[in-house]
């Protein structure tokens, strides 16, 4: 079982995924700690449970939460996640010496993913460095599906292409590799099209023992987000007054191969028509059976991911009924779960809050931010060129000559199933 899936079942609350369009990057401030608070003794860290299996992740998305929420993050908590990185650029779930050198066999592709894409926002004097670290180990694990695995070595699964994908940005996501496949030409191989049943198509699906795909609602909402994230799909940043209606999806019937060539917003756009109907099927929600249960229950990580990405899409509207109902049926869920309460307040959940709000409580899970002033940066939604990837990847496409020679693109995976 993959780290992150481990990491619901083994930390009583340790879930899941990113954001939405990307806002201007966030100058990182010196501020110290909050006094009185688990993140003391840990040096940073948000949240008092066992970082074994999230550490990274759950960091990195509170990072990205309570950054997109009008605060500078804290310098501590970037500092934390900082130290968690391995001199060869990649991230572990959790190092707990950082002290020591880290065993490669550690370092996996979604901790190295999401930690990109919370130092992006949040730019501290050393992020630029560290992010070009990062983006040199991801291109020396790929696959040479153009994809990757959660861990090297395993063949590319949806979910983590996604992730890295948003880390990368556009340019280097549709960049072919030495074997002509480009991230994205390995994240659209995972997408149900016209050969697949009518209800299936559109779905991102993840393979199983034996490699055959199944429609994933996990999955698709990370390809969706993924897209989102790393500005290959999107329709919040043209103008969010006059909202650009979503492309049409292939159309099996006039074109049965129209699927092999969609491009970023037709993917997603499929994608998001399948999660709607998933939502309206479960009324709302997404469920989930939990093992040795009977009955569906609410999947409310996966509910929140899907509501992230098809808000990312512009489809606000769509999800307004299910971001209120996490607001008002999740506290439980996400209660003390820096992860889990990020997702909330990414997806517009901490809007319909009742008692005390996600974001307040995600805050006094960790160092104290500070509020940014108004004017200090954009209004949420607008694309950051400031950071794009493509400048990040141009760096790192010297560093990777420089430091690690030409035939690189290679190699890795594992991960999880909903």
């Amino acid at each position: 079982m993959p780290l992150r899936r481990r990491a619901a079942v083994l930390v009583a609350a340790a879930t899941t995924l990113t954001a939405l369009a990307a806002p201007a990057a966030l100058a990182d401030t010196t501020a110290p700690p909050a006094t009185g608070t688990a993140a003391v003794a840990r040096g940073g860290l948000y949240g008092a449970a066992d970082p074994t299996y999230d550490g990274v992740w759950r960091q990195s998305y509170a990072e990205i939460a309570v950054a997109r929420s009008g605060y500078f993050a804290s310098g501590a908590a970037t500092a934390w996640l900082l130290a968690q990185q391995c001199a060869d650029g990649g991230w572990p779930s959790y190092r707990k010496d950082t002290a020591k050198a880290c065993d490669p066999k550690t370092e996996d592709t979604n901790a190295t993913g999401i930690a990109v894409q919370a130092l992006r926002i949040v730019q501290s004097s050393q992020s630029g460095a560290a992010v070009g670290r990062a983006l040199a180990w991801l291109g020396s694990v790929q696959n040479a599906d153009g994809g990757w695995s959660y861990n090297p070595g395993g063949p590319s699964d949806p979910d983590s292409t996604a992730v890295v994908i948003g880390a990368l940005g556009r340019d280097a996501s549709l960049k072919p590799n030495a074997k002509g496949k480009s991230p994205y030409d390995a994240l659209l191989g995972f997408q149900f099209g016209c050969d697949a049943a009518p209800a299936d198509r559109g779905a991102f699906g993840y393979p199983g023992t034996d490699g055959k795909l199944t429609p994933n609602a996990k999955a698709t909402a990370d390809a969706v987000h993924g897209l989102v994230e790393g500005h290959l799909a999107g329709y919040a940043y043209a103008s969010p007054s006059t909202p650009a209606a979503p492309p049409k999806s292939a159309d099996c019937d006039g074109n049965p191969q129209a699927y092999a060539k969609l491009d970023p917003n037709a993917a997603a756009s499929a994608a998001a028509d399948w999660l709607l109907g998933r939502l309206h099927a479960g009324g709302g929600h997404l469920t989930a059976v939990t093992p040795g249960a009977d009955t569906p229950t609410p999947d409310y990580g996966t509910t929140a991911d899907a509501v992230i990405a098809l808000d990312g899409l512009g489809r606000t509207a769509d999800v307004q009924a299910t971001a209120t109902w996490l607001g008002t049926d999740s506290a439980a869920w996400a209660k003390g779960n820096p992860a889990a309460l990020a997702q909330l307040v990414l997806s517009g959940a901490d809007r319909s809050a009742t008692g005390t709000a996600p974001l307040q409580q995600l805050i006094a899970l960790g160092p104290a931010p500070t509020k940014r002033p108004t004017g200090a940066m954009p209004e949420a939604g607008k694309k950051d060129d400031s950071s794009s990837a493509a400048t990040v990847w141009t760096v790192v496409g010297v560093a990777l000559v420089a430091g690690i020679g030409a035939g690189l693109l290679i190699s890795a995976r594992k991960r999880r199933r909903s």
